[in-house]
Formats: structure tokens, sequence, C-alpha cells
């Protein structure tokens, strides 16, 4: 473990950073000497690794080091404007180009310098190139070395695995590149040594053939052959892996054995009567996941479920069921959605469901008339309303339920952990539904979720037709607009969708806004045209969702405002514009409001020019209509961690060097461990465990109050 005193020291008082080296530093996250240890090398050169010019092969990714030949500045205008750089070894020249950043590039490479470079290979004829490729700069001169040390070139030349750290530009222009900052790592490690201790238990050290935590720092710095490199990496891997989920595994036990719930025996009138009234059959899926929840509910301890399942999958259907079972148990039931339009889309879905059942079923928003909204209070204070849909209304002082038993939340990474919470106690241990219809790939499941039980429905209902994807030049919109009309003429209805941003949102929603004139008065002109964007109120937002529900609208055009909880079976075409903008997961929810009844819908994706990220969003749209190979996609274009966006606040997915997306195997390994020894030593309280202890409550405790709620 790492002694807190000496490494909570500011790290402006170690020898050689000073105060403007220190003020880079925070700027960079790194205050203390642990967080500056644990700034682990971004990547490592060594000979044995790297390829010769005259070795590449077309596609391939590899790296390469060499002196810069040439730096020239080529393209007229800014908008063809790129950087070529020649760089060559004793075994020939490589051509590296970059489009975006070209000027500003051109300053930082000069001719003579070493570079190390990484990318996909290229070939233009039989010469070799590089497009956008990674690069660091490696010191040559005498100028960069201190004491006599070798420099980066001399060192890689030597056959030494060479660490090379990310460097920010305030780092940069302090002094601290890769060579200065390995020269204060050695330092902070030398005088680290005596205080680092081991955070694991001999056990598990045993067990899983861990390196000694102290060994681990060293090589992850200075490693001296590829074999230690790997060990120390899977060694802090594993370490903070197993730490995560500790603290899972520690607020899992702590519910299962302190937080006990209403348990739900009875399954009964209104129950049998949803089954009895289903239109069609449900899916195995459907069919499981209910039985899962069954056995939450009636087990007396308090359900902590998360629901995954794909767009039109199913899952209000889930939810349903489990909110009659509560019906049939004498409690009320909250359903809690991140918008009006989300949430009055349940609404009128569940109502339509549930009303010829006798339930009473309420919608609870911000903008209600201040005497239907007093109505609705003492409606539910007083337990004449059995199921309230709401937004975040629902957590208002004054919404009191009479005997709230089961608590739903749908889009729940949309809500932050205040919000969720705030909830949950609405009640005494309310059983508690988490609803997502982001796929999320198992990995970040297991790290934002892993005290949670999820269920996945990975089925889709048998009369749902898999939606058709077109990939599509913007040259191409009139063919496009004739599919759309084709559409109409069969008595469908259709969405065009507009991206709209925060950093361009004026520009965004005046070119939406005026391609709607566009469209309403000429393209389509022998239909009705709606526009819906998030500057509207709510109500006229809901005015046109009723115009476009009832099927008086024909042709919706919106920002991407009806991304979710638009349910319109009669929508079966979709234009998406300028679908480069846009990310995946995001084209995926927009994709899915159509083909939500039994006809063969489409989705059009237009774009203009097409980055390499783009192209490979797009192509997978097109591929395939399945949320989890999407999600999967998603995460290696823009790592597991920011799948959730910005909202997920809570989380615990800031890892240092453990990587969702590569480290499956390790995660799993480190869960079963975290689980295994809290069913041992439910309170870490045996002497063997000590260093386990206190490293968790120094680094975890504080996450702890709120992992209860996902």
């Amino acid at each position: 473990m790492l002694q807190a005193n000496f490494f909570q020291t500011d790290i402006k008082f170690l020898k050689g950073i000073g105060p403007n080296r220190a003020d880079a530093l925070y700027r960079a996250g790194i205050r203390t000497f642990e967080d500056f240890l644990n700034f682990f090398p971004r990547r490592y050169l060594n000979r044995t690794l790297i390829k010769s010019i005259a070795a590449l092969r077309e596609g391939e990714l590899a790296t390469v080091v060499g002196e810069i030949k040439s730096v020239r500045l080529e393209g007229s205008s800014w908008k063809n404007r790129r950087l070529v750089v020649h760089l060559f070894d004793k075994t020939g020249v490589l051509e590296l180009t970059w489009f975006q950043g070209a000027a500003y590039l051109q300053k930082m490479f000069k001719a003579g310098e070493a570079l190390a470079v990484s990318g996909k290979v290229g070939f233009f004829g039989s010469r070799p190139q590089m497009l956008h490729p990674d690069f660091d700069k490696l010191s040559t001169t005498e100028a960069d070395t201190h004491d006599g040390e070798l420099n980066d070139y001399e060192l890689f030349n030597t056959g030494k695995i060479v660490s090379l750290y990310s460097t920010t530009e305030a780092m940069k222009q302090v002094g601290l590149n890769t060579r200065a900052i390995r020269r204060l790592m050695r330092q902070l490690l030398d005088q680290a040594a005596p205080y680092i201790e081991e955070n694991l238990s001999p056990a598990l050290l045993e067990a899983y053939c861990l390196m000694p935590l102290k060994d681990a720092y060293t090589h992850i710095h200075f490693p001296q052959s590829l074999e230690e490199l790997e060990r120390a990496r899977f060694r802090l891997k594993w370490t903070e892996l197993f730490f995560m989920q500790l603290l899972f595994a520690l607020r899992k036990e702590e519910i299962s054995s302190t937080v006990h719930a209403t348990p739900f025996e009875k399954v009964g009138d209104f129950t049998y009567k949803l089954y009895r009234s289903l239109p069609y059959e449900m899916t195995d899926a459907q069919k499981r996941v209910i039985k899962e929840i069954r056995a939450d509910l009636r087990s007396g301890m308090q359900m902590n479920r998360l629901l995954q399942g794909d767009v039109g999958s199913g899952k209000t259907l889930v939810a349903t069921f489990a909110m009659m079972i509560a019906l049939d148990n004498g409690v009320q039931c909250a359903f809690m959605a991140p918008t009006e339009i989300l949430a009055t889309q349940h609404y009128l879905t569940l109502k339509s469901m549930l009303s010829p059942l006798g339930v009473s079923i309420e919608l609870l928003v911000g903008k209600q008339r201040k005497k239907l909204r007093e109505e609705l209070l003492e409606s539910i204070a007083t337990g004449k309303t059995q199921i309230v849909v709401g937004t975040h209304a629902l957590i208002q002082d004054k919404v009191q339920f009479h005997n709230l038993g089961l608590a739903i939340i749908d889009e729940q990474h949309r809500f932050g952990v205040l919000q969720r919470k705030a909830l949950q106690d609405k009640a005494l241990n309310p059983h508690i539904l988490l609803m997502t219809a982001t796929p999320i790939p198992r990995t970040l499941a297991m790290t934002l979720y892993g005290d949670l039980d999820v269920s996945i429905i990975d089925e889709m209902p048998k009369h749902r037709k898999p939606i058709i994807t077109y990939l599509r030049h913007e040259s191409e919109r009139d063919k496009v607009y004739e599919a759309v009309k084709e559409e109409l003429r069969k008595g469908r209805q259709a969405y065009i969708v507009y991206p709209l941003v925060e950093e361009s949102e004026k520009v965004d929603l005046a070119a939406a806004v005026e391609s709607y004139e566009y469209l309403k008065n000429h393209v389509f002109a022998d239909y009705r045209v709606g526009l819906i964007h998030g500057r509207m109120f709510p109500y006229e937002k809901e005015e046109e969702m009723q115009l476009f529900r009832s099927g008086k609208t024909r042709v919706l055009v919106g920002t991407t405002v009806i991304e979710v909880g638009v349910d319109v079976p009669n929508a079966t075409i979709m234009v998406i514009e300028h679908a480069e903008r846009f990310g995946l997961a995001q084209l995926h929810q927009l994709r899915g409001r159509v083909g939500r009844g039994s006809e063969q819908s489409y989705c059009y994706l237009l774009y203009d020019k097409l980055s390499a990220d783009a192209k490979v969003r797009l192509s997978t749209m097109e591929a395939t209509n399945d949320g989890f190979k999407i999600s999967e996609v998603d995460a290696q274009l823009r790592g597991a961690g920011n799948i959730m966006g910005t909202q997920q606040s809570g989380n615990i997915t800031n890892l240092k060097i453990a990587n969702l997306n590569e480290d499956v195997d390790i995660l799993q390994s480190a869960r079963q461990a975290a689980f295994a020894l809290v069913a041992q030593d439910p309170h870490l309280r045996r002497p063997e465990h000590k260093g386990i202890r206190d490293y968790y409550i120094r680094h975890f405790r504080h996450k702890y109050g709120l992992s209860d709620v996902g």
C-alpha cells in the first residue's frame, strides 16, 4: 500500500518541479506524489518490436523509428492544406501526412530530429505512407540529457525499452517532456521505495501470480525486459479493477444483509388480466426476465436490477408486468423518464394498455395547471393513483406517496445519481428497476453497475422486421426524398432528422428551420409537415407529437429531440441529414423510432465528407441492427468509459491503466476474486486483509454511499 502521509505530499515539493511545473501538472490532474507515480507511460519503444521501413506491408499497424528528412506544408488554401513529413531509416523513406492541424504541427517538426510514429500503413505506388499517425519526438541532443544520461535515441539504439509519456502543451512549455518525466519518476521511485506497502493479501498474490506492488511500480516505469513489463502491467491493471469490483461486492453484501423490502408474494388479477389482454405472444427473453424480476420481488430483499434491451425489444411490457405484480400486492408504482416527451409517451402507452384493466394511472410533469397539479398530488398521497408516470417532477418535495413499493427509472443514465436516489428515498426501501435502451458492452456494465443484477432482453418480437439502412451521399438527396414520397403514398409517415449540437446550436437550429420551410413548401407540399426541436415549449412539442401520432402530420422534421420516446408504428422511413455528425449510439436510438410496426421500415443516412471514424460508424449502422454489436464498435471508437456520456456522475470508470475494451479477462478475474473475498470476510476484518481494507477506505469509501443507486 502507498503510505498516505508520504504519497499525499504536494507534487510541487518533488525536487526539480517548482511552481511553474507544478501548475502544469495540476492542470493535467497530477497534484500529489501518488498521482505522479500513477502517471503511467502511454506506450513503450523497444527495438525488437519496431518495423524497418523496408519491411512495412499494406494495411498493417506498425511502429517505425527514424530521422526526419524534410517537413513541407502543401496546398494553396486552408481547405486542402496538408503537412507532409518524410521519415527515413537505413532501409527507406516513409511519408507521413496530416490534414488536420497542419499549420500547427509544422512548428513541431524539424529536419534531423528523431521521431517514433505508429499508424496504419498504406502505399502510393511503391512508397509507404501513414495518414495522421500517432507520434513521439525522441530527444537526440546533449541539451536533452542530464548528468551524462543517454538521450532517447541513444537509449533506444542500445536496445533498452524506452517509456513514453503523454504530455500536455502546458507541460511541454515548462520543459516536462517525456525525458524530464522519466528523470523525475526515477527520483520519486527512489524516495518512495520505503513507503510502498503491499495492498493485496499473500493469498491473492499467490492465487493470481501477481508481482509485488513495489516491483510493479518499478517495472511499469523502467522495464528491463518485455516479460517484466507485461507482469507489471497485469499486476497494476488487476489491482485497479479488483478494488473497483470490491466496492460493488461490499455494497451488494450490505444490501442483501441489511436492506429489506416488502416481499410481493401474490400474483393476482392485475397480472393475469394483463397477460390475457396481450395481442401477441411474448418473446422467450421477455418471459425469462419477468421470472428474474418476480424472484427479486418476492425475496424480501430490495430489488436493484438493471434491465437492458435494444430499441423495440419490449422493455416497457416487462416493466408493466413488474408494476402489475406490485399492484397485486397493494402498493404504488412510480415510473420516471428523463423528458416530458418520453414521460408522456409512456403515460399514453400505459394508459391505453391498463385503463381497461381498471388501473388508475396519472402523469406528473413540470408544467401543469396549478389546480390539476394539486389534485394529482392529493390523489398520489391518498393512494387513489396506483401508477404515477413523470419526469424529475416526481422527486420534488411536495410529492408524497401513500405506499410506494416499486420505482422504475427509464433511460436511467440520463439522470444524475442524486436524482435517482431522491426517487428511491420517497419510501422505505422500494424495489428499484432501472431501464436503458442504450446497449452497454458487458465490461462497462460490470464497471458501471457491478452492484446491480442485470437482465438482458436479447431477442426482438417476432412481428418486428429488421430496419433496412442505406448509406447515401448528399448528392443523392432527391432520390432519397423520392423514396420518402413512395412510403407516404402508401399512407405511411416519415421522420427527417437534423443534427443539433451545443457548440453550434444557433446555426444548427437555423439550418433545421430553413430546411423545414423548404421541405414543407416544395418537396412535400402535398402533405402536412411538422417541426419539433428543443427550443420549443413543452406544450408546443407535445402538440406537434400528438398531430404526428394521430396521423395528421405525415412528415415530422426535427432535431435529436425525437431520439427517444416517440412510438408511432405507422412511421416507416427516416432520413438522417449530416449523419457523419452523429455518434453511433445516437444514430441507433434515432433509427429505433421507425420499425415499430409490422411493416418494413427504412433508414437513410445522408453524409457529406467522411472521416475514418465516421466511415466506421455509418458502415456499422448499414451492416447491423444489433445494438449490442453497435455498442462494442462504439466502445472501440470512443473508449468504453465515454459510452454513457457526461451525465453519469458518480461512476468510477476513471481508470489509470486498465482498458475496458481490452482487459475483459482481467476484469472478470478481479471481479471473481473481489466477490469471493467479501463472501469469506464481509467487513474485511481478518488480519491478512488489513492492507486491502486500509487501501479501500482511503481510495473508495467516499464513493460508497451512493453506489446503491447504480
